[in-house]
């Protein structure tokens, strides 16, 4: 919680391919001499071709160390493994997740749009926003009658104020504390062995020292109190004799850590970690911890909440947003309209946005100039044709003895401006389109027929099919 929040991952446009970006991976079998080439059977020697059944019946290794193992498990006592298999899962909360776009990375890719004329899917930006968590923010809202609760303004966030009260002094207390670390005098005494945390690593102390109890209820209420009971916690810790061991916990043990209040006058210094935890919990703590139906946090944090509950409902709802980011393409949207850009459909529905307006050519082929022209009529022809394949297919309709650098000169400078007028699309991946014409309303027809007439031709009206909607891919 001290520590700011993380700096933007800024997006880069170019969308080049993965085998681009990344640096090449050294050679795993370079030093591979291959295998040893198999010898036949005929070719072994006559003492290596006895019969199966003079052989002596020995199972594989492998299958031998699998089959005691089966036999151990099946000796081992399972009355605890099958009550913990039985439990019920609690419910995930009912908690509407929603993801949106994070405000440095959104300003970096509007700033690249507006510097260039090509158009970018919007469905991929969307899925480009939600690859990495420093691309997003996570919305978050409580069901009706409930609260969110979040511990200061960057803190993490949970449904249960117990968990973030668990929690709350590790995470705050460089907040609100000075903590200075001095040495005090080495350790007497003749000790033999320690204990030790299978799971951390962490020594503990002799089992006979004062401390031991404090650090063991300590190390167990941080880091192994969600996970498991006391009871179980204990079962973990195991003792070493090994005098190195001892060596490196006495030197541990000279440590000693002060908390000196960093908010109040005159300062007050703690030299026990409970005392300065009663002091954080009696002073702080209550206003330390917001309540709130809705509130928004980044991805990064998202993913590392002490709520387990919550953080799966959230890891779920990360996994349908990516298959389908109609939520993400959502807030995209309307933010890039907000930038003033355009937002169009193209290629079965798509949305695409761009810096330039596109808009249909309407003027005649005949009055512009034979380059634009063939331009149009290519592009027209082969939908999704590149600027190579485009400079190919014009310089090679024409006549070997004209000049193929000044027709590519004309021909890029042709293309550009209509790129830039918005008469042709080019897409990010290089292709080129027309933009996308609606189709003309029908002129009514003046009808000759008289009233009587035309009442006499009245039908009954049917129901009308609507057309079809066109569907984002």
């Amino acid at each position: 919680m001290s520590g700011s929040p993380p700096a933007a991952d800024l997006l880069d446009l170019k969308f080049l391919p993965a085998w681009v970006r990344e640096p090449a991976s050294p050679n795993e079998y370079s030093n591979f001499a291959g295998e040893e080439e198999f010898q036949p059977r005929r070719d072994r020697p006559p003492q290596d071709r006895r019969r199966k059944s003079d052989r002596p019946n020995r199972r594989p290794p492998e299958k031998a160390n699998r089959d005691q193992r089966q036999s151990r498990e099946e000796r081992r006592p399972r009355g605890q493994e099958r009550q913990r298999e039985d439990r019920p899962q609690p419910a995930l909360p009912a908690v509407t997740v929603r993801f949106l776009p994070h405000v440095a990375s959104l300003e970096n890719v509007i700033v690249q749009i507006k510097s260039g004329s090509v158009a970018y899917s919007i469905f991929a930006l969307a899925r480009l926003f939600l690859e990495k968590p420093e691309r997003y923010n996570v919305g978050l809202r409580a069901p009706e009658n409930s609260e969110l609760y979040q511990l200061g303004e960057h803190g993490p966030v949970s449904v249960d104020r117990r968990l973030l009260e668990a929690g709350a002094f590790a995470l705050a207390k460089e907040d609100f504390y000075k903590i200075d670390i001095v040495q005090s005098d080495p350790i007497k005494g003749n000790f033999t062995n320690v204990a030790r945390c299978r799971a951390s690593g962490t020594l503990l102390g002799p089992t006979n020292h004062h401390s031991y109890q404090a650090q063991l209820r300590n190390l167990y209420e941080q880091r192994f109190s969600r996970r498991m009971n006391f009871a179980d916690y204990q079962r973990q810790i195991e003792i070493v004799s090994d005098p190195e061991a001892v060596e490196q916990w006495k030197e541990q043990a000279r440590n000693i850590t002060t908390y000196t209040t960093t908010r109040e006058e005159p300062p007050a210094t703690f030299s026990s970690s409970n005392e300065v935890e009663r002091h954080f919990r009696q002073h702080y703590l209550p206003d330390l911890i917001r309540a709130t139906p809705e509130m928004n946090v980044n991805g990064v944090l998202s993913r590392r909440l002490p709520d387990r509950g919550l953080g799966r409902v959230i890891e779920n709802a990360w996994s349908h947003e990516t298959r389908s980011p109609s939520g993400m393409m959502q807030e995209l949207a309307g933010a890039l309209r907000q930038a003033n850009l355009n937002i169009f459909r193209h290629r079965r529905g798509m949305l695409f946005v761009s810096s330039i307006r596109s808009r249909s050519f309407k003027h005649e082929l005949t009055g512009v100039s034979p380059s634009i022209a063939a331009i149009l009529e290519a592009i027209s022809a082969t939908p999704g044709i590149h600027r190579k394949e485009l400079a190919e297919k014009l310089i090679a309709a024409t006549p070997e003895s004209a000049d193929a650098e000044r027709l590519k000169l004309s021909l890029a400078s042709d293309l550009k401006w209509l790129v830039s007028a918005g008469y042709v699309i080019e897409f990010n991946d290089g292709s080129l389109d027309l933009p996308r014409v609606k189709p003309a309303a029908p002129v009514e027809e003046k009808s000759t027929t008289t009233p009587n007439e035309a009442s006499a031709n009245v039908e009954t009206p049917t129901a009308e099919i609507p057309a079809p909607v066109e569907q984002q891919s």
